[in-house]
């Protein structure tokens, strides 16, 4: 598995943080495309899933870093933090709530539709579900979505609303 060392970066915008070269370039040789990001600050640590992508203008190394990350880890615009980055060995890309895990594991129809969608589709359907905070609303919701993949409805934007 591949990882760098530990770095220091700052924000180099509202949303994302700058990745040197020399740091994504053994990712590139193997071409890595999506990482496992640890960051801390202030004795604050968190992990969460990204893919870089290259500016076309300027040639940099970016990873998205939004609000709700930067408020989870407690950085604001001007401080530095610490970050290293991994090979996403998941999956999913992406961490599955065992409320999802379990659903799926009792609705094998649903999990074959799952399974069939592109990676993409598949990361959003589980941070859709990942972001409610409630276990019991994760399982409400994830039966919601099991219902409307068996029923052929993928727009991410109402796969958790029931149908009627």
């Amino acid at each position: 598995m591949i990882k760098s060392s530990v770095f220091e970066v700052g924000l180099l915008d509202q949303y994302h943080i700058y990745i040197p070269e020399h740091v994504m370039q053994p990712f590139i040789d193997k071409q890595v495309k999506r990482l496992l990001v640890k960051a801390s600050y202030n004795k604050k640590a968190m992990h969460f899933y990204a893919a870089f992508v290259k500016d076309k203008n300027t040639d940099d190394f970016r990873i998205m870093f939004g609000k709700r990350l930067q408020k989870q880890l407690g950085v604001l615009q001007n401080d530095y933090f610490k970050v290293q980055l991994f090979e996403d060995n998941s999956k999913y890309g992406v961490d599955v709530p065992e409320e999802l895990d379990a659903v799926f594991k009792s609705d094998v129809e649903a999990f074959t539709v799952f399974k069939n969608l592109t990676a993409g589709k598949k990361r959003s359907i589980i941070y859709a579900i990942s972001r409610f905070k409630n276990s019991q609303t994760r399982i409400d919701k994830s039966l919601i979505m099991c219902d409307n993949l068996k029923r052929g409805h993928l727009d991410p934007y109402t796969i958790l609303k029931p149908k009627h």
